[in-house]
């Protein structure tokens, strides 16, 4: 397969996962990296062996980079997103896409008029347990489609929020939904389909910040199945996010990245107890990098055979849109 030569613009703690992910793909090139913080950009750039800038514009104007890696903070998504897709890159995006409905649909459009690929990384998708509840859903193993609850019942203390002057504002980082809960959101979605309607209820309850804390919502899907979203960062000391997914005919219960429930009809599965890995619930770095190489492996492969990628930006928009409607429902609840 043909070496596709990488951009990376954000050296904070999620483009490790990234620049990890890239050492280990063989057809994969790390050449440029960029940072607003000239000693992040110079540390990252000597250690994987690239190039470094301090202003992600002069890596757009390289013409030896095919793909960029968007690793900053999450209200720059929209806007440096759009500077990618114009210079004629193929973006993958860090979660969310962008931080408003009207951001994310620029970068679908960019993306279609420049024929570059978007895709917006959504790493639980390539997990082994999810992709075998993800067939089973599918095949209609469990029968009728009942019931999907997703829940992502983290903690992160007060410092969490301190450590920078943008985390926990709405603009620029979202709060326990757009933030930590969009990864089982985008997993709602992905097993259940499209939403037809939902009713939701967010509140900031433990914590010193301008966004949520804690979310809930339920959900009617188009298929007639319903389901129930749970984010927070309040709840302590953290637990492991799970999703439950309800059939007719079967049930299936993912905590983790372990399958804990599994029973589907004329399909066995590794059923674990025990080892079950919490998966960011108290930190958000205590994940491995292995789906992320998963999934940039993924984008390589459909940048080279001209597919779409496994989790594309309409994917991304969907989540966004769902945390969106949440949050129009709560703003616009009566009281009893």
């Amino acid at each position: 397969m043909t070496i596709r030569r990488f951009g990376l613009i954000g050296c904070g703690a999620i483009a490790d996962f990234h620049m990890k992910s890239l050492r280990e793909i063989d057809c994969a090139r790390l050449v440029c990296v960029s940072s607003r913080n000239e000693n992040s950009a110079k540390e990252a750039g000597e250690r994987e062996g690239a190039d470094w800038v301090t202003d992600y514009k002069e890596l757009l104007a390289r013409p030896d980079i095919d793909i960029v890696c968007v690793t900053t903070s999450s209200g720059s998504h929209g806007a440096i997103g759009a500077e990618v897709l114009k210079a004629g890159k193929h973006l993958l995006m860090e979660k969310p896409i962008a931080m408003t409905v009207e951001e994310a649909e620029t970068l679908l459009r960019l993306a279609e008029e420049n024929g570059r690929l978007l895709s917006v990384i959504s790493p639980r998708r390539f997990e082994e347990s999810l992709q075998l509840a993800k067939r089973a859903v599918t095949e209609g193993r469990i029968g009728k489609l009942l019931l999907i609850e997703a829940q992502t019942p983290f903690f992160r203390n007060q410092a969490y929020y301190d450590s920078a002057d943008w985390r926990g504002t709405i603009a620029e980082d979202g709060g326990a939904l757009m933030n930590q809960g969009i990864h089982q959101i985008d997993l709602l979605l992905w097993l259940g389909g499209p939403v037809r309607s939902v009713c939701g209820r967010i509140a900031t309850q433990t914590h010193r910040m301008e966004a949520e804390d804690i979310g809930a919502a339920i959900v009617n899907f188009e298929n007639g199945a319903m389901g129930t979203i749970m984010a927070s960062t309040s709840i302590r000391p953290g637990f492991p996010a799970s999703i439950k997914i309800f059939g007719e005919e079967g049930t299936i219960i993912i905590v983790g990245d372990a399958i804990t429930y599994w029973m589907v009809p004329g399909m066995e599965a590794d059923v674990r107890q025990d080892d079950v890995r919490a998966g960011g619930a108290s930190n958000p770095l205590g994940i491995s990098h292995e789906n992320h190489k998963r999934q940039i492996a993924d984008v390589i492969e459909a940048v080279s055979y001209d597919r779409a990628p496994y989790v594309t930006g309409q994917d991304g928009l969907n989540a966004v849109k769902l945390i969106h409607a949440i949050y129009h429902s709560s703003a616009s609840a009566m009281d009893m």
